[in-house]
């Protein structure tokens, strides 16, 4: 055997290991567009309404601070994950007087309430998980925009 014949093995038999190298994993996952609707509550009362957009795969933070203030008046960590059609979200939340952690699966379109103080009631999260780019998504986001046409104007 030559010395080219030896080399042309090893290049054919490395192609080989290659292909069956990507046929066998998986492909990377595409990250996937999400909207958040998430509303904090402490003892009743709203403290906090963010409306975030965020994608799988990647850590969201939001965080409110007055001016000058040395502590915000909130910060939010959510981390969400594909899982087949659901999306696995975990979701941390600090704010001045309380923290909470919660680890869920939502569906695009599920809302939830979560209660994360020792206490109902103490610190509750309501959280909307919508894919961006979905007929329902658009409709709400036309909802809104009417909403701001309707305050605008008097049809009267």
């Amino acid at each position: 055997m030559g010395r080219t014949s030896i080399v042309r093995n090893m290049v054919a038999g490395l192609a080989l290991l290659v292909g069956l190298c990507s046929v066998v994993s998986p492909a990377a996952a595409r990250a996937e567009p999400l909207y958040f609707a998430v509303e904090v509550r402490r003892e009743g009362r709203v403290v906090a309404t963010p409306k975030l957009l965020g994608e799988t795969g990647r850590t969201l933070r939001a965080e409110r601070r007055r001016p000058g203030a040395p502590l915000p008046d909130y910060r939010l960590v959510l981390t969400p994950k594909a899982a087949g059609d659901s999306f696995l979200l975990q979701l941390d939340l600090q704010l001045p007087e309380a923290t909470g952690h919660s680890e869920l699966a939502l569906l695009h379109g599920q809302e939830r309430k979560l209660q994360l103080g020792r206490v109902p009631g103490e610190l509750e999260v309501h959280l909307l998980l919508m894919k961006v780019d979905s007929p329902e998504f658009r409709a709400l986001m036309q909802l809104g925009e009417d909403s701001d046409k309707g305050s605008s104007t008097s049809s009267i």
